[in-house]
C-alpha cells in the first residue's frame, strides 16, 4: 500500500484569500489520478474529518485535465491573525499526506498465460 506523498507529484497547501485554505493534490498518471479521484481523497467527508470540519464547510473540486484535485476549506483563523500559526497556509497540508492510497484493481478474465488474474 502506498501513501498518497508517495504517489503524488505534489502536495501543498495555500491561502486563498485570508478566510480559506486550499489544497492542491497533483499526480503524474491518469492512472493515478483515477485512483485518488475514486478514493476517499476526493470526498468533502474526508477532509472534513481531517480539519474537524462540516462537510458543507469543504468543496472539492476534480481537474482531470492537470490531473488534480483541489480542495477548499475555511482557515481555523483568518491569515495573520493574532492566533494563526501559518500566516501563508503553506503547512496545513500535513494531516492529509499520510493518506492510504487503494491499490489499482486488477482485471478480472484470462491472462496472457491462459490462467485467471487475480481481483
Amino acid at each position: 500500500m502506498s501513501e498518497l506523498w508517495e504517489v503524488a507529484k505534489l502536495i501543498r497547501s495555500k491561502n486563498a484569500g485570508p478566510w480559506e485554505l486550499t489544497f492542491d493534490i497533483m499526480f503524474d498518471t491518469r492512472e493515478t489520478y483515477d485512483r485518488c479521484r475514486r478514493s476517499a481523497l476526493a470526498s468533502a467527508a474526508f477532509y472534513a474529518n481531517a480539519y474537524h470540519l462540516n462537510e458543507s464547510q469543504v468543496r472539492v473540486f476534480e481537474c482531470p485535465d492537470a490531473l488534480a484535485i483541489k480542495a477548499t476549506i475555511p482557515r481555523p483563523h483568518s491569515a495573520g491573525a493574532p492566533a494563526d500559526t501559518d500566516i501563508f497556509g503553506g503547512q496545513f497540508h500535513s494531516p492529509i499526506v499520510r493518506f492510504v492510497v487503494p491499490e489499482p484493481t486488477l482485471a478480472k478474465g484470462p491472462t496472457a498465460n491462459g490462467g485467471n488474474s487475480i481481483g
